[in-house]
């Protein structure tokens, strides 16, 4: 998310590692040592230890609390939607007012400002730099950053290469000594034809059990760093985490050998507006109104003033009905985006067996609002500010679409009552607008299908690069 706000409020980056973290704490327990040999003279004296030494079950708690304190101390606050994020008012040398932040995640220290550098001069007052090094940053928790220009627009595109490059290094040494081989070819990360519900294979054995859930821990990371592509089938996968068979580990060696033919995948924190055209005919949220007299979205308690320029949220949801041909239940996807930025990526099996395609949809529909909701509580909380409009979902089911978006609409299917009305609750409260769009052009259906080489282009081409 704030990457794009960088690239929306035109923030420079500023990394920085602090060095022996936790020794500059002062230590939260009474604990005292011994003197060992390796003091010389001071051999067997008793010593009290003032620091916060690693090994110490407080020392964790005690940087943190140090920490915040000399933040605290540079006229930042902590954002209660995330206490790791930073903020402080700050004016441009044009008068426009925006946040400077400052995101911490123990160690590691990444500044937003228009004046990054000095900002971090400043918080090197309070901790030593590793190296004395205050730089824009290539890596950031494992995840590759670069500047790029796209369109006349400067933003950050993520990467995970490099992850993506040593994973699939380590797999090819470890599988030497194993039975299990990467194929040379993987168009596509699974075989379409294969369905791991119906697989039939030996059930794996104890090391290569373990092995297995190792594999889907990798590939997991690698999809929150933004192998989207993956994200499907790791999705199915992992399921079978209790019992994998061996079908199931062949699949995985798949996945890793499209990864070694495919190492370059990234995304682009794209400050633009999104220009998506709604067709649908909609009712007004007051009309909801009618039925839902309560219905306004609530604000965050504490929400701090809105600074810097305006943001959009959208989404694109679909639903696969009866997706696991044992269980009957659906398969939920959705993709949500800050302007043109994704920040929002999902893929799951539904709780629940639908009966119909419209119940599968409506679930999916639900979940994907629940996480705008959560995703525009966030926003507000980081001082971003918002259009005063619904986020806007694409989906393709039209009998979804009419029912969560037209107030006439009714409803003949009792089970389905929460769903319904809590997305029709949403509408009148302004939080969502519900529109169709083709499913040639949804985007979520590669998070529910598994689709040929030229669809996943296709659908992948439109938002990754």
């Amino acid at each position: 998310i704030l990457l794009m706000v960088a690239a929306l409020n035109d923030l420079d980056l500023q990394c920085a590692d602090i060095q022996n973290a936790f020794l500059t704490a002062p230590n939260l327990e009474r604990c005292y040592m011994l003197a060992g040999p390796e003091f010389l003279d001071e051999e067997g004296k008793c010593f009290i230890v003032r620091r916060a030494l690693y090994g110490l079950k407080s020392s964790a708690q005690a940087f943190r609390s140090f920490l915040a304190e000399n933040i605290e101390s540079l006229g930042f606050f902590s954002s209660e939607a995330d206490n790791d994020v930073w903020m402080r008012p700050a004016v441009k040398p044009n008068g426009e007012e925006y946040y400077e932040y400052i995101l911490c995640y123990v160690d590691d220290v990444l500044c937003l400002s228009v004046r990054a550098k000095e900002v971090m001069q400043e918080f090197g007052t309070k901790f030593k730099f590793k190296g004395d090094k205050i730089e824009q940053p290539a890596a950031y928790l494992g995840v590759g950053l670069k500047q790029k220009m796209i369109q006349g627009y400067t933003m950050w595109a993520i990467s995970s290469e490099t992850y993506v490059k040593a994973a699939v290094k380590n797999v090819e040494e470890t599988v030497k000594n194993k039975r299990w081989k990467m194929p040379s070819k993987a168009p596509t990360p699974m075989a379409n034809n294969y369905e791991p519900e119906l697989d039939g294979s030996p059930e794996l054995n104890s090391d290569n059990h373990k092995y297995y859930q190792e594999l889907i821990g990798v590939l997991r990371w690698a999809t929150e760093l933004g192998r989207v592509d993956i994200l499907l089938k790791i999705s199915l996968l992992s399921q079978y985490q209790a019992a994998p068979r061996e079908g199931h580990m062949e699949q995985l060696m798949r996945i890793f050998a499209y990864l070694r033919n495919k190492p370059r995948f990234s995304l682009y924190m794209d400050p633009q507006l999104p220009n998506a055209e709604v067709h649908t005919v909609q009712s007004s949220s007051d009309d909801f109104k009618i039925l839902y007299r309560d219905a306004k979205e609530e604000m965050p308690r504490g929400m701090p003033e809105p600074k810097g320029r305006f943001v959009e949220t959208t989404a694109f949801v679909d639903a696969s009905h009866a997706a696991n041909k044992k269980t009957r239940r659906s398969h939920s996807g959705y993709v949500i985006f800050v302007n043109r930025a994704p920040v929002i990526w999902f893929s799951k099996k539904q709780n629940t067996i639908e009966a119909s395609t419209f119940g599968s949809e409506f679930i999916a529909l639900k979940s994907c609002i629940e996480a705008i909701v959560h995703l525009r509580f966030k926003l507000r909380m980081f001082g971003i500010p918002m259009r005063d409009q619904p986020t806007q979902i694409f989906c393709d089911n039209e009998s979804v679409v009419k029912n969560a978006s037209q107030v006439e609409s009714t409803l003949n299917k009792k089970h389905n009552s929460i769903a319904y009305h809590y997305c029709r609750w949403n509408a009148a409260a302004g939080v969502t607008s519900v529109s169709w769009i083709s499913g040639d052009a949804n985007i979520a259906d590669a998070f529910t299908k598994r689709l040929t080489v030229q669809r996943r282009e296709y659908l992948f081409g439109e938002w990754t690069y």
